[in-house]
């Protein structure tokens, strides 16, 4: 009888766009010795329907190329980062350490990931590319700020997204085009600024985004050279931005993390901003990513932020501890967040404060 309940379940769930849910056929009545014992695997049935539903929800990828603030359903923020279910536990129920440095970075106000009606907003596009290095047909997703025109430069912050995820990580589920509104509403950005949100999987396409794909090396070597050959040139030739390494940023989350120090570390000529959060253990070593300590003073912002609760906390205190060993100067923050979209949205408010600034 379970057997038969939990297919049923299966089947509405694999095939809920074309099936009605919640209808069931009954041939026949059912005895009520029967029925209790159906009832107990119909409310053992709900709670795994009630699972996976939730990680598929966090996994739908957007289905519009312009999307208003706001517009946009997304799990609430602090919910782990999607496409990681079945995986380690990247959240630990217990601090692993202390908090550092909230007194200077505090936890955002309340509201601050929150859309509001009575501001302006910017826009989030998809727009296309042919990656030559790649022999692809890709997509980015670009956020221009409010008022945004070719009349006017801005500067650019590329921002990668984690293992199995796509850039809806970061516009939808951790509400990035949101903060950035907020913060410019509120006069806390000193420079508007385009966001570009690539996708960091170098096998994924328009067709295909590879949502849950954690295949690691589509996320190394490959996807660094179409970000640095295809990307950022298509990028400053179809918008009106600055194409200096002052008014150029990277950040990233988780293995977005890894591939922001991985690239920005190692081409201080392009980037003069860079920003980690959360990072994975893609990150190369920082000895080998940081050959001349002295080369990174020219940077005007170096950005690490982790949760006390994140299992990979090691790699950004490794990191950290080596640029400090190194005296190299950067931002060390620790809060109380997992390895989660609460750690990318806590994050993104104080570092986009930070960014251009002159």
């Amino acid at each position: 009888m379970c057997a038969l309940v939990g297919a049923v379940v299966l089947s509405a769930e694999i095939n809920g766009d074309g099936l009605e849910r919640g209808t069931v056929n009954m041939r026949s009545l059912i005895p009520v010795s029967r029925l209790l014992a159906l009832s107990a695997c119909l409310l053992m049935a709900t709670s795994v329907l009630h699972a996976r539903t939730g990680n598929s929800a966090r996994s739908a990828p957007a289905a519009a190329s312009a999307l208003p603030q706001g517009a946009a359903q997304a799990p609430q923020t602090g919910a782990p980062a999607g496409g990681r279910a079945g995986q380690m536990q990247l959240s630990s129920a217990t601090p692993l350490t202390e908090t550092e440095n909230l007194d200077v970075y505090p936890a955002p106000p309340e509201g601050f990931n929150i859309a509001r009606e009575n501001i302006p907003h910017g826009e989030v596009k998809i727009v296309e590319y042919d990656s030559k290095t790649l022999g692809l047909r890709r997509m980015l997703r670009v956020y221009t700020p409010p008022g945004y025109t070719p009349d006017h430069k801005y500067p650019v912050l590329y921002l990668q997204h984690g293992l199995g995820n796509t850039s809806t990580e970061w516009t939808q589920r951790a509400k990035a085009p949101i903060i950035i509104d907020n913060l410019l509403a509120d006069k806390k950005i000193q420079q508007p600024f385009i966001v570009v949100f690539p996708s960091g999987n170098a096998t994924a396409t328009m067709a295909d985004e590879k949502q849950g794909d954690r295949t690691q090396e589509s996320y190394g070597a490959p996807y660094h050279a179409d970000l640095l050959k295809e990307i950022i040139p298509f990028v400053e030739s179809h918008y009106s931005v600055y194409t200096d390494r002052d008014h150029r940023a990277i950040a990233g989350m988780s293995m977005g993390s890894g591939q922001t120090l991985n690239i920005g570390l190692t081409n201080l000529d392009k980037f003069g901003w860079i920003a980690s959060v959360a990072a994975a253990p893609n990150t190369r070593p920082p000895a080998e990513l940081v050959t001349d300590p002295a080369a990174l003073k020219q940077l005007k912002l170096l950005w690490l932020s982790v949760g006390n609760h994140d299992n990979l906390f090691r790699v950004s205190k490794g990191v950290h501890d080596y640029l400090t060993d190194k005296g190299v100067p950067h931002v060390w923050r620790v809060d109380t967040n997992g390895h989660d979209t609460g750690e990318m949205s806590d994050s993104l408010y104080h570092f986009a404060q930070k960014l251009f600034k002159e």
